[in-house]
């Protein structure tokens, strides 16, 4: 379709500030973005839609301009909902760089603009799509009647033969038709997906999980939630970018039913940016409670603005008098430590923290994330569930059921995506997490920010590129052991430890073994020695070996808590 067939559609709201002799330009797509620099995500004859939240001042506009010139773009429409009219600077740039510049009305929607120009385009090059769009012309509108993301896949199921599912980058499912698709697969194909994008490969990406094929096309985020990329780094992204998996191989469709799957992730876009939006109000009073806890406000300030946020924060559940802090970094190697880490991180810790049991629309509609600096920060409530199993009675004179609140654990946390987070990190990023215990007013707020950030210090001394601590590692060795320096680690453990390994691989005499049993044991000889199925003599004789080896005595309490830190060190 060209831009003077847009003009002429009433509905659209458009209104032409310059540009005219352009105007039999083809349309082949359109993305909406308030990046400052989105030329990673064109591809040429794009109408681009923007609500100018990138411009700061008039010197903005000619760079933006000019970026969306050289990548070919078909157009450019400006909203008027958030600034008013559009400024006059912008109007010369797109004049400069002959670029044709529309008005939208600040009551029609980018999803009307968005959801037209993907059906009358995609119309054009086959008619699948457009079959499919016109069966519900309110696709991707909120509330009953669109539906959201399920009314598109549904369709896709009904007309083309097509199964897809939305995947977070976890491999969460988000939305779907028909039956939903298995955790540990969604798992899988999030982890392929990652693992493909950060080679740089475009998408789709084929993947084979149980004999079954999916594609993988990426959901671009490219508006106001996008992670700003001023490198044009993939790295910026790829943990927070959607995907949508269809079960089929697209590797010989043609064009036109690629197209098709294009203009559909184009419209999911949409969806992901209105869910951001409103994810904002809570992300903005997460933000200020948590300026006030580490600004050392009274904790009769903090329980105020706690207690005028709790509406927002915690839907349906009133008050909660019961919180846990959780602290989460992103990082990237040397060449990529310029990154903004604590966007991505917000958007991860939003994704984790995730409770599997909500259900609805927005299943993280209870997680409050603010990011500072690097560091991204949750406030988390409590929720309490029956100590009772439901339909049991309770036990006689007990009256209700008792309740018992679920506490977050840092390991539980990245279980489930622990592998698909490591193939988006590679091996250049790393995710570190500190989880704190609870605390059961606005006076502990302070010190469970600071315990998580101990705990997360504690996980970031780990290797590898997804690693979690909590609070109860804090009053262990654990604390202290990964802050020993490795040269020191070595040289400690060598010293002790060597010994014993040369006469096991020589004599296969398993001191090593018989010395953590011993230690584990308490320097009890009885049990040790039923624990290794061994005769008390058989156990002296290998106590007395490992002493004569390694010049120690086990009965000295000195001995015993350096062999155990060496055991726990090496």
């Amino acid at each position: 379709m060209r831009l003077r067939a847009l003009l002429d559609t009433e509905a659209l709201g458009l209104r032409l500030l310059g540009g005219e002799d352009e105007l039999d330009r083809s349309v082949r797509g359109v993305m909406t973005t308030d990046l400052r620099d989105p030329s990673r995500y064109l591809s040429g004859g794009e109408l681009v839609l923007t609500g100018l939240a990138w411009r700061r001042d008039a010197a903005d506009s000619e760079p933006f301009v000019r970026t969306l010139a050289n990548a070919g773009v078909a157009g450019l429409a400006a909203g008027e909902a958030e600034l008013g009219a559009v400024p006059d600077d912008l109007i010369e740039a797109c004049l400069q760089h002959r670029l044709p510049l529309f008005a939208v009305d600040e009551t029609v929607a980018f999803a009307t603009i968005t959801e037209h120009v993907v059906r009358q385009v995609s119309g054009e090059r086959a008619g699948d799509l457009a079959a499919v769009v016109d069966r519900h012309r309110r696709l991707m509108t909120s509330g009953p009647a669109g539906g959201g993301p399920e009314v598109v896949l549904d369709l896709l199921t009904s007309d083309l033969d097509l199964h897809a599912w939305v995947l977070s980058p976890t491999g969460r499912q988000i939305a779907g038709a028909g039956e939903p698709l298995a955790p540990r697969v969604g798992a899988e194909l999030a982890g392929r997906h990652l693992a493909a994008t950060r080679t740089g490969r475009p998408g789709p990406h084929r993947a084979e999980v149980d004999g079954t094929a999916y594609s993988l096309f990426p959901i671009r985020n490219t508006g106001r939630g996008a992670l700003p990329a001023p490198a044009r780094d993939v790295r910026a992204s790829v943990l927070s970018d959607w995907l949508l998996a269809v079960a089929a191989d697209a590797g010989d469709w043609p064009e036109a039913r690629l197209d098709l799957l294009q203009g559909v992730t184009q419209l999911i876009a949409v969806e992901r940016d209105r869910r951001d939006a409103a994810r904002a109000v809570r992300r903005r009073l997460a933000q200020e409670v948590l300026e006030l806890v580490q600004t050392g406000a009274p904790p009769s300030e903090i329980a105020a603005r706690l207690r005028v946020a709790a509406p927002v924060l915690l839907p349906g559940l009133g008050t909660a008098p019961h919180w846990q802090v959780v602290v989460a970094r992103v990082e990237w190697s040397q060449e990529g430590a310029d990154l903004p880490g604590g966007r991505a991180a917000q958007a991860l810790l939003e994704e984790i923290l995730v409770d599997p049991t909500v259900t609805g629309p927005d299943s993280a509609d209870r997680i409050a994330v603010a990011h500072t600096g690097e560091e991204a920060i949750a406030l988390v409530p409590l929720t309490a569930v029956p100590a009772v199993p439901e339909g049991a009675d309770a036990p006689e004179g007990t009256g209700a059921p008792e309740r018992q609140e679920t506490a977050l654990h840092a390991d539980a946390l990245l279980d489930a995506v622990r592998a698909p987070l490591a193939a988006g990190l590679a091996d250049d990023g790393r995710l570190t997490l500190g989880v704190s215990a609870a605390v059961h007013s606005a006076e502990g707020l302070r010190g469970a920010l600071e315990e998580a950030r101990h705990a997360r210090r504690v996980a970031a001394a780990r290797p590898g590129p997804v690693c979690a601590a909590g609070h109860h590692e804090l009053a262990s060795h654990v604390l202290l052991l990964p802050f020993v320096p490795d040269d020191v680690r070595r040289a400690f453990t060598a010293r002790l430890l060597d010994p014993l390994r040369d006469y096991d691989r020589r004599h296969r005499a398993e001191l090593i073994e018989t010395l953590e049993a011993f230690l584990d044991c308490d320097g009890s000889w009885t049990r040790c020695a039923a624990r290794l199925h061994l005769h008390v003599n058989t156990l002296r004789y290998r106590v007395g070996r490992i002493e004569q080896l390694t010049g120690r005595d086990l009965s000295r309490l000195e001995d015993k808590l350096d062999f155990f830190l060496a055991l726990r060190m090496s």
